[in-house]
């Protein structure tokens, strides 16, 4: 295959380096044994590739998006200058990048994480799980009907939830964590609080999924950080009582990508492992349904992070708006059809309610996708 050239109309001649920044969303994935050629480059650790991708240049002052192939954005890199090129390259090696195991579970596909909510206010299935019989039966049925990890958290952040206790979360989360970790499955704890991961991650469970990505509690990534534990860093704006008033950003997708990108450095700074961390883009936390629709499709972006995804879109009120469900229970529909979204563009964990129904959609998907 010939190497494309871009074309001077499209692609901008001249930046500033001390005021731009720049990111690429690969375009057109296609998933299987990647063609050989110049203009092909690999995703998802190669088991997708694509030819053409999104360049957006961002200034203080606004954001220009461009279309080009992916192989050209090199050559119009170099024409740019050195930073450029170190740029472009850092990035679409992020996006070829094969992942390490998170927390002992190998990401070569797609994998799930079954919710279970130890509290009487979560959205949409507060106080089913409010027992520890219940939550270990709910566990154990979502581990027959093929969960990876089992996300077990004792204090709702669903929009305007009160804080609870870290006594109270930990007399929640601790008499269903240790039985499931003592069977050998794994465990997640999601919490905000580092007193709660120390304590947590000491019962089992070997993943902390913090939605504030360790900027509520200072200690949580250090905490994490001396027990080998792995992270999942969310994106939000603001507390859960507040983060849905009135949430602006410039841009919603290269704002998220810039704020996950400071808290991977921030824990690997603390002594996390590169691959010990994914990153989750907190679909409706802080966020409009403009702001979800545009991080969702955007979401191959944040491959070029360098680390592993999460999506977490089950039954969420976006897609109640969006589809006119009111009832969380009833948005199985739209809940699968984010999460095929989400695979398609390279997220490597999804959390689900809904656990049957997923691992259906996950192995069709796999099938059709020619992905083992």
């Amino acid at each position: 295959m010939s190497t494309p050239t871009p074309d001077p109309g499209v692609l901008p001649r001249t930046l500033d380096p001390a005021s731009t920044r720049l990111y690429v969303r690969p375009l057109g994935i296609q998933w299987g044994p990647r063609p050989s050629g110049a203009d092909v480059l690999s995703f998802a650790g190669g088991r997708a590739w694509f030819t053409w991708a999104e360049l957006a240049v961002r200034s203080p002052r606004d954001v220009h998006r461009f279309r080009a192939p992916a192989a050209a954005l090199r050559h119009w890199a170099d024409s740019i200058g050195f930073w450029a090129a170190e740029r472009i390259e850092s990035l679409l090696a992020s996006h070829a990048v094969a992942l390490d195991p998170f927390a002992g579970l190998a990401l070569d596909r797609p994998r799930l994480m079954g919710v279970i909510n130890v509290t009487p206010d979560s959205f949409s299935d507060g106080g089913e799980c409010l027992s520890p019989n219940s939550a270990l039966a709910r566990a154990r049925a979502m581990i027959a009907a093929g969960a990876d990890i089992l996300d077990i958290g004792g204090e709702s952040t669903r929009p305007g939830a009160a804080p609870v206790s870290q006594a109270e979360e930990l007399a929640r989360i601790l008499p269903v964590m240790r039985p499931l970790a003592a069977e050998g499955q794994l465990v997640s704890v999601d919490t905000r609080n580092a007193g709660v991961m120390k304590a947590g991650i000491a019962a089992g469970a070997r993943i902390v999924n913090d939605v504030s990505a360790g900027i509520h509690d200072p200690a949580s990534l250090a905490t994490v950080a001396g027990t080998g534990a792995a992270v999942i860093l969310m994106h939000t704006s603001g507390d859960p009582r507040t983060m849905q008033v009135d949430p602006r950003y410039n841009d919603a997708a290269l704002d998220v990508f810039d704020h996950l990108d400071t808290r991977v450095s921030a824990a690997l700074a603390a002594g996390i492992p590169r691959g010990s961390i994914l990153v989750d883009p907190g679909i409706g936390f802080g966020k409009t349904d403009e702001h979800n629709r545009a991080i969702l499709s955007a979401m191959a972006l944040y491959k070029g992070l360098g680390v592993g995804v999460l999506l977490g879109v089950s039954r969420k009120s976006f897609i109640g708006r969006t589809a006119g469900v009111a009832n969380p229970k009833e948005r199985l529909p739209g809940s699968l059809a984010l999460l095929l979204h989400g695979f398609d563009q390279g997220v490597d964990v999804v959390r689900v309610h809904d656990l049957a129904e997923s691992a259906q959609a996950l192995a069709l998907w796999q099938s059709v996708r020619n992905v083992s």
